[in-house]
């Protein structure tokens, strides 16, 4: 049996940390932007189609920026690593930009350009910062420390509920200053104490890359990571991809949208709107842990399915309720089953990456997914709800949902039928069986 010394144990929990830091900066300002900038456009704008259109922009230049950004990073070498120069750069930018969106709320062409330079600035280090995980941590504690990097993500949505509540009312623009202060502290930590140069996955990447010619590696570039990804005759990347595609929509319209739903439906005022997902918050970082432990034991893709399954069985629920209470008891038990994909899906892809080479890229190639998500959910669950209402925007996501869920069905089932074939043939590998376990 493997033993693992108390040191490296150490080691492990350090840098998880530190990895979970780096996202929770970038996300205390993106869930208080997808809380608050809404109703700022809705003073302008009286379509949800079109205020969720505005909200999807981030994650349209996502889907161009963050692969690209993702794959520059990889072939980065200094001192510092590959990673933390974008990010030492990017956090203070972006924290900039956060700070004047308030200011430029009272004219719509204003708050679109600061909008789309903060997400243009904010996209560019997102998948850098989540790279950390696989760049430091083995394949089988990525659930266990990519379940802490959601943990502290949810601390930022915890935040944001709070700042929304108790400020947003009466300050909106301290409101705002408070996320972009606390991106600030904690790059300054990050700065101080990571240096990427030293991760398992940027010295393999450099082994890899002395090992291969000049010409070999200029043909390393995304558009060759999805020629590869399409064309491979197993499918589980390709349908993965969709999935988190479809699942991203239907989060994040649960996100964008649901300070408006709660004032057009249950007759809240902004503030206390924003703050509906607060308990949902405290949920999810209560099940996340938990959700990588069952992974482990039962298999990231069967609980994977099972938690969103959850989700949306929770959001028809909220839909019959009514009452902001109601609602809030659905967005618990909606976060609880989302917590499941959102700890193990990134993971499933980073254990599906050919090599430590390709780990930036392939966290680009998960946000391009999410990122078209998030741009085509809004958009398109406002489109139903111009349709069909406000009160039935919870049911409108739970279909989106539905759809990722037998995606995932189908990924689980092959890669089993297809490990279970190579076995009777006599030709098994630890890709083969780790596919189960996935």
């Amino acid at each position: 049996m493997r033993t693992v010394s108390p040191g490296k144990h150490q080691g492990t929990w350090r840098i998880t940390l530190l990895a979970a830091l780096a996202v929770f900066a970038q996300e205390s300002t993106w869930n208080f932007y997808e809380s608050q900038v809404p109703p700022m456009l809705r003073e302008h704008i009286s379509s949800a189609a079109v205020v969720g259109l505005l909200m999807g922009m981030d994650n349209l230049l996502g889907i161009f920026i963050q692969p690209w950004m993702g794959n520059r990073s990889d072939h980065t070498r200094t001192a510092w690593g590959r990673r933390m120069p974008y990010l030492v750069v990017g956090m203070p930018v972006a924290a900039g930009l956060f700070v004047l969106l308030p200011h430029a709320a009272a004219s719509l062409p204003l708050l679109i350009l600061v909008m789309f330079s903060y997400a243009v600035v904010a996209n560019a280090f997102k998948p850098i910062a989540e790279a950390l995980v696989p760049d430091f941590i083995a394949p089988e504690r990525r659930s266990r420390a990519n379940a802490t990097v959601k943990i502290a993500t949810s601390f930022t949505t915890i935040a944001a509920a709070v700042i929304s509540l108790l400020l947003v009312d009466d300050h909106p623009k301290i409101a705002f200053a408070i996320p972009a202060v606390i991106m600030l502290i904690s790059v300054a930590v990050l700065a101080a104490t990571v240096r990427d140069s030293h991760s398992p996955a940027y010295q393999a990447a450099v082994a890899e890359s002395e090992s291969r010619s000049e010409d070999a590696l200029k043909r390393r570039r995304v558009r060759d990571t999805l020629k590869e990804i399409v064309r491979d005759s197993d499918r589980s990347r390709l349908l993965l991809l969709a999935a988190i595609l479809l699942f991203g929509s239907a989060w994040s319209a649960s996100r964008s949208l649901i300070t408006p739903f709660g004032m057009e439906t249950l007759g809240l005022s902004r503030g206390d709107a924003g703050g509906l997902t607060l308990p949902s918050g405290i949920a999810f970082i209560a099940a996340a842990y938990p959700a990588a432990l069952l992974a482990e034991r039962y298999g990231r893709l069967r609980v994977i399915a099972g938690g969103m399954t959850v989700f949306a069985a929770a959001l028809v629920l909220g839909t019959f309720l009514r009452t902001a209470t109601g609602v809030t008891v659905a967005l618990c038990i909606g976060a609880a089953g989302a917590a499941c994909f959102l700890v193990n899906a990134a993971v499933v892809l980073w254990n599906l990456a050919p090599s430590a080479q390709v780990f930036g890229t392939y966290a680009g190639m998960y946000s391009i997914s999410w990122a078209s998500g998030g741009f085509v959910g809004p958009t398109l669950v406002g489109a139903m709800v111009d349709g069909t209402g406000w009160a039935l925007m919870l049911i409108d996501i739970a279909l989106i949902a539905a759809v990722a869920i037998a995606l995932v069905i189908r990924i689980d089932v092959g890669r089993r039928l297809m490990a279970r074939t190579r076995t009777q043939d006599g030709r098994t590998s630890r890709a083969d069986e780790e596919a189960v376990t996935e």
